[in-house]
């Protein structure tokens, strides 16, 4: 099947959302960005305060137990021990996402103009990600936590994904691992009851990744209407199937066992929780909503991203 060049995506090209946007564009005006609204976290943020007593280390309502019976149950310190324990799982998959992200991006960029804007920015993205993992890292080891890795099926499922992705799924899957979690950072960096240190790293994370997830978007809408019908229809698949790993690596079981509670039942009443599945549902809908509309809900990858909750 013959597939579109550049040329052709840019001469009048469309999708379901209007008009294919130009690629050096839109990477120029997201280095402009880079280059006004980026942070050195070692520098930004007061690494030596004290944590303040009673705050919370994440918002109570995104406390993956939060209104369930064992909640009901719990002191008031053991749930902000929770949401400790939760943030630095949350920080520990962020690291194992952002550092298969920075490898799909080589990927992308390893046969294309490394003069091109479209490049740079790819180059200036893993910079901002190279930053938050070490971030991510040094919040982690600031708190009283142990890093939380990914299950090993999780980890060997990540190099099988980063070995068979193609480009649309790369992107695909890029966006699932920021826009749910960004969801989650912009209702936690303005909350005067969460940690100020939790607080900042949080809105650095926000600033940044809203151009990662700008560049994602419209490579994304470009492969869609660009690429082989075979590479399509397997970006649809791999996607679903990716959402169903995503949503089970979300939660670390070993985070109840450290706080004191029985790993087994508590999994069971998250899985069992509305106000859970609707947070879940919540924070990817405006992604969901954007694969929807450029055709990546479909068929078979649609009933994988119904069957990992993140779909209504």
């Amino acid at each position: 099947m013959t597939t579109l060049t550049e040329a052709d995506a840019l001469d009048g090209l469309r999708d379901a959302l209007g008009l294919l946007k130009d690629r050096e564009q839109v990477a120029e005006r997201l280095l402009v960005s880079s280059a006004k609204h980026s942070f050195d976290p070692d520098k930004e943020l007061d690494w030596d305060a004290p944590f303040e007593e009673g705050k919370w280390f994440w918002p109570p309502e995104l406390v993956s137990l939060y209104d369930t019976p064992m909640w009901q149950r719990m002191s008031e310190e053991q749930r902000i021990l929770l949401s400790q324990h939760e943030a630095a799982a949350l920080a520990s998959l962020g690291i194992w996402f952002e550092i298969i992200l920075m490898q799909l991006l080589v990927r992308h960029i390893y046969d294309k103009a490394a003069t091109s804007a479209h490049v740079r920015y790819a180059l200036t993205e893993i910079e901002d990600e190279c930053r938050h993992s070490k971030m991510f890292a040094r919040l982690i080891s600031r708190g009283d936590t142990p890093w939380y890795p990914v299950s090993r099926v999780h980890q060997t499922l990540g190099r099988l994904f980063k070995t068979i992705s193609t480009t649309p799924g790369s992107f695909t899957a890029t966006l699932l691992g920021e826009e749910v979690l960004d969801w989650m950072q912009r209702l936690t960096f303005p909350d005067e009851r969460v940690q100020p240190l939790v607080r900042g790293v949080t809105r650095i994370h926000v600033v940044e990744e809203a151009r990662h997830v700008r560049y994602a978007r419209e490579e994304l809408r470009r492969q869609m209407v660009t690429a082989p019908k075979w590479s399509q229809e397997f970006t649809r698949v791999t996607s679903g199937e990716f959402a169903r790993v995503f949503s089970v690596a979300f939660i670390n079981p070993e985070v109840y066992t450290n706080v004191g509670l029985d790993k087994r039942e508590a999994m069971a009443q998250v899985k069992a929780s509305a106000h859970r599945r609707e947070i879940m549902q919540t924070g990817a809908k405006r992604l969901t909503d954007f694969l929807d509309d450029i055709g990546v809900l479909r068929g078979v990858g649609r009933r994988l991203w119904r069957s990992s909750g993140l779909l209504a």
